[in-house]
């Protein structure tokens, strides 16, 4: 029989019928999409005797529109051109002892926002990973400097000398406390009363460890004021508590616990998650230096005790592994509904997208869930010809850190360096160390943008690193999204800046990637994550009013129904969304789901990718952006009962609530003037696409409509939010009267 160790660890699965379907669709909604633009082009160069200043005005502003989404179209094509999966054997792996060391890198903030419970049931989940816990070291940072945090990770590391041990005895596949506690049917492979009485005692003993955590949360320990301006804390949790009769053995089987919290100061950036990651690559590099890290939000609690083995189903492979920089898994969320009436899975991302950037040199960096090769965020500084001045110019002034480019992992090293070492790191965490150097620019996780995740994937792939993702049947992290309208559309302006912020910068992926990454269909994948929120906002504006006070005013826009390039819309208006629904099901959702996308998409657009793009624009020009994001300010105990009724819940920021709201009014009314058009004028053939449009907008926004005028619950629009709606409406009917007259 053949050994093991000639078998692949890993195969790659290359769709074909998806590339033929997603080809030969591309071939024929391209054709299309060059008549239609053709028939627009046309309308400027010919003479038409009904040809005016306003049809021309309307006629340009939905020729760019229709550019820009044509562009966009075309660019997101780029997701689709080679998809593949992947599939990994960790059973095929070497012995424990031939494994590599990983760190964990966990990032918290606020301790009002991230409860404490459950980071700590985070933390917890990655200590119990099936792997050699000599091998594993788990470190949390606290930007927030919270005293809530510290005593919360040493009521963690007391918990997990019980823990860990229970994990490791009966195979518990969900080792996160929490929701492996709430999840009870995972009990029924074991039975026996062992088993069950071991269960309760570990349960009984969870209780203590939060009710002892929560205490702490309400004496004061989550407001420490100093969430901008703290001295640097580390602290290697390992003290043993006198009250715990464990086994000396179990005790030493348990990964290195580290509590990181940076100085921060008023007058220096801290350059948010970014930062944050960075000092812990720092710290870590002094203390444990694991050639691969972990990376993991807060919320994020590991769901299959199994990805460290299967991300070293890829890291090991010889044949991928000198180039390979990270293990991309999945973002996956135990709180969404059935309806998702937000899209908080990110369908399109992580079930399709992810698949075709794989497929043509890998994903970038998305947040949590992925295990990335130290070097790789180092290497272009490290090979400096070994000049000690070019290493600290790079690195910073710790001989230290510098030191440890060039070792492997230390697991005995605090034993007899434990106190120098710690001071070591408290410079590495200090606020001022990386001025001068060139961390955040060349160096670790980048600066620059919110989105430090995707700008730091791809300046590794500008640098001829590659990635892979994979996306195993048992999800292999969970964990919350987002379940109100405003916490989704405040992230997604959060985003949306990020992204056009790289999007405008030196590095836009159109003119920085297409010569250094894997290949030119890279550089289209990063550049459409890029500029999307630019090429929707503002061709989802237009055709939310333009062709709508066109109609009002009685001007066409649109071919007749009796003209041949009416065909020639009306495909490719159904090539689009018949593509999308295509995706959908075959991505093993409904029907339902697809309207919730194009309802979502729709929402987006008017308000996260317009805020957020103007923000990023502000910035730009050195204006401050803190007036373009609405907080949330909302506490209602009912909102989660809504989402799981799939009933949409309106309180957000006005800056949200007014454009939607305005949108779908103006679509409203010119739907019945097109009504009253096609029944007393009879001009159906004249204005069908246009009396559609408004139509398909009310349609997929029913939820807005029923919000204004039909619900009386918390979660409705507020009837002060509708009137100032139908003010701006009837604001954009008397501009479109004067103009288009």
């Amino acid at each position: 029989m053949e050994s093991s160790s000639k078998l692949p660890l890993h195969l790659c699965h290359v769709h074909k019928l998806s590339i033929f379907i997603n080809r030969t669709h591309i071939f024929f909604h391209s054709i299309a999409l060059v008549f239609l633009l053709y028939y627009r082009a046309s309308f400027f160069f010919f003479q038409d005797t009904t040809k005016t200043k306003a049809t021309t005005l309307a006629w340009l502003l939905v020729f760019v529109s229709e550019i820009f989404l044509s562009f966009e179209w075309l660019l997101s094509q780029s997701f689709r051109w080679r998809p593949v999966s992947r599939t990994a054997f960790p059973e095929r792996l070497p012995g424990d002892d031939k494994l590599p060391a990983v760190d964990v890198f966990i990032c918290t903030a606020n301790p009002e926002k991230e409860p404490t419970v459950g980071v700590m049931n985070t933390v917890l989940s990655a200590m119990a990973m099936d792997y050699p816990p000599e091998k594993l070291h788990v470190y949390l940072s606290d930007d927030g400097g919270a005293a809530v945090t510290l005593k919360g990770m040493r009521e963690a590391w007391r918990f997990a000398k019980w823990w860990l041990p229970f994990c490791r005895r009966y195979g518990i596949k969900c080792r996160a406390p929490e929701a492996y506690f709430s999840a009870e049917e995972e009990d029924a492979d074991f039975g026996g009363s062992e088993f069950i009485q071991d269960r309760e005692d570990i349960k009984e003993k969870y209780e203590v460890f939060k009710k002892r955590v929560r205490e702490k949360a309400t004496v004061g320990y989550t407001r420490s004021g100093l969430g901008r301006d703290h001295p640097a804390v580390i602290e290697v949790i390992q003290e043993t508590s006198s009250d715990d009769a464990i086994q000396e053995n179990e005790t030493k089987n348990m990964p290195l616990l580290v509590y990181v919290s940076r100085e921060k100061r008023p007058s220096h950036p801290h350059y948010f998650k970014a930062g944050a990651l960075n000092v812990l690559l720092r710290v870590s590099g002094v203390i444990s230096n694991s050639p691969y890290i972990l990376g993991l939000d807060c919320d994020m609690h590991c769901h299959d005790p199994s990805s460290a083995r299967q991300a070293m189903c890829f890291h090991l492979d010889p044949k991928i592994s000198p180039s390979l920089a990270l293990v991309q898994f999945p973002q996956k969320f135990h709180n969404i509904s059935n309806n998702d009436i937000y899209d908080s899975q990110l369908r399109s991302i992580f079930w399709l997208q992810w698949q075709g950037f794989d497929g043509v040199g890998g994903p970038c960096v998305s947040g949590t869930g992925y295990y990335i090769k130290r070097l790789s965020l180092c290497s272009n500084s490290i090979h400096e010809d070994g000049d000690p001045m070019k290493l600290r110019q790079s690195f910073g002034p710790s001989n230290e850190f510098i030191k440890s480019l060039h070792q492997n992992n230390k697991p005995d090293i605090l034993i007899h360096r434990k106190n120098a070492l710690l001071n070591e790191a408290q410079l590495l965490a200090s606020c001022a160390f990386e001025n001068g150097t060139k961390w955040g620019e060349e160096v670790g996780f980048m600066y620059g943008s919110v989105v430090e995740d995707y700008f730091t994937g791809f300046r590794l792939h500008c640098k001829g690193w590659i990635s892979v993702y994979c996306n195993p049947p048992r999800p292999q992290f969970l964990g919350g999204g987002t379940t109100n309208l405003d916490d989704f559309l405040v992230q997604g302006t959060r985003w949306t800046s990020g992204l056009v912020d790289v999007a405008i910068s030196k590095f836009c992926p159109l003119i920085y990637g297409p010569l250094k990454t894997y290949t030119f269909v890279q550089s289209m994948c990063y550049a459409e994550l890029a500029l999307f929120p630019i090429f929707y906002f503002l061709p989802l504006w237009c055709f939310a009013t333009i062709p709508q006070l066109c109609l009002l005013n009685g001007i066409p826009l649109y071919p007749e129904v009796s003209n041949s390039y009416f065909i020639v819309f009306s495909f490719v208006f159904l090539s689009s969304i018949s593509k999308h629904l295509y995706e959908v099901l075959s991505t093993g959702f409904t029907f339902r789901h697809w309207i919730n996308e194009q309802r979502i998409w729709m929402m987006k657009s008017i308000t996260s990718h317009l805020y957020g793009s103007v923000d990023a624009f502000m910035k730009k020009i050195g204006m401050r952006e803190a007036s373009f994001f609405p907080t949330n300010k909302v506490d209602d105990v009912d909102q989660l009962k809504r989402y799981n009724m799939g009933v949409f819940d309106f309180q957000t920021s006005i800056l949200f609530l007014a454009p939607m709201a305005a949108l779908v009014i103006l679509n409203m009314a010119s739907f019945a003037v097109g009504i009253s058009r096609v029944i007393f004028l009879g001009e159906l053939d004249k204005f069908f696409i246009q009396v559609f449009i408004p139509f398909y907008v009310i349609l997929m926004n029913y939820p807005i409509v029923e919000g204004m005028l039909i619900r009386k619950d918390r979660g409705r629009i507020p009837p002060s939010v509708t009137l100032l709606s139908a003010v701006v409406s009837l604001i954009f009917y008397s501009l479109g009267s004067i103009i288009f007259m």
